[in-house]
């Protein structure tokens, strides 16, 4: 079964069109991986998977739901996690899990139990009365990963989430990630510049560049189609190898970082 469907799916910027036409589907309950050079179309497509955004034209269901007509019901169907970082340093990691589900109306008893399952999860149970702000990158990535399974989502959007962690801190983070889609039974909807992580994890690949799904399947049919034998040969190969400009895409993103969660 599909949780998340996208038909002929357009967004344009003025004259730029970030996202044009792209079709694809992600099953329910599978590691999914959407990847693409800088500028591909990546974070506008998963904002408007998430009500961020509105498109330009196209169809898109996340669960179910229409995120333009039903947004709150979508909104409750996930949780994600941005690329830049969205805690507050003020507040220790137990208040921002309750923040968090007081948001969410998550009822307060199960409030409880789920923050207490979530922290031990992610090993921060021992740290739940400490300052956010002394925390280590990865201490908060978990602890990020943590607060958006607050409210038992089933899809969870990771954008870039192991972005400036070193190897064993990433390592470390992808094992919980791929411990909760087992124990949680949720859908992981991630994008990342690491191949060698996405091939060890990913049931799934699309691979998007300059707004369009070049192709999709899995890390062996990928490498098999392009006569390569790792992801990253077989990403180049289609992408090419010409160093991307990040800074139309950084604005855009900078741009929308402020109206988050605007209706």
């Amino acid at each position: 079964m599909d949780i998340i469907e996208v038909k002929n799916l357009t967004k344009k910027f003025k004259e730029l069109i970030a996202v044009d036409n792209i079709t694809f589907s992600v099953k329910e309950g599978e590691i999914f991986a959407f990847l693409g050079p800088n500028g591909a179309g990546k974070t506008t497509t998963i904002k408007i998977l998430t009500t961020l955004l509105h498109p330009t034209s196209g169809e898109v269901s996340l669960h179910g739901f229409n995120p333009l007509t039903e947004k709150e019901e979508a909104r409750k169907s996930f949780g994600i996690v941005f690329q830049d970082p969205s805690l507050d340093d003020e507040l220790t990691a137990l208040e921002n899990l309750e923040f968090h589900s007081v948001l969410y109306s998550v009822p307060k008893k199960l409030s409880q139990e789920r923050i207490e399952y979530l922290l031990k999860e992610v090993e921060l149970w021992d740290r739940k009365d400490d300052f956010v702000k002394t925390f280590s990158g990865g201490m908060k990535r978990r602890l990020e990963i943590a607060r958006s399974l607050i409210h038992h989502p089933k899809i969870l959007f990771l954008d870039e989430p192991t972005l400036g962690l070193d190897p064993q801190t990433r390592k470390h983070l992808w094992e919980h990630i791929v411990n909760l889609n087992k124990k949680e039974g949720m859908t992981v909807f991630l994008t990342t510049h690491y191949m060698e992580e996405v091939e060890k994890i990913a049931d799934s690949i699309a691979i998007i560049d300059h707004g369009k799904i070049l192709h999709q399947g899995t890390a062996a049919e990928l490498k098999s189609m392009t006569k390569t034998s790792t992801l990253e040969e077989a990403f180049l190969k289609l992408t090419g190898h010409g160093i991307r400009d990040e800074n139309s895409s950084a604005t855009e993103r900078m741009r929308m970082q402020r109206k988050l969660w605007k209706k």
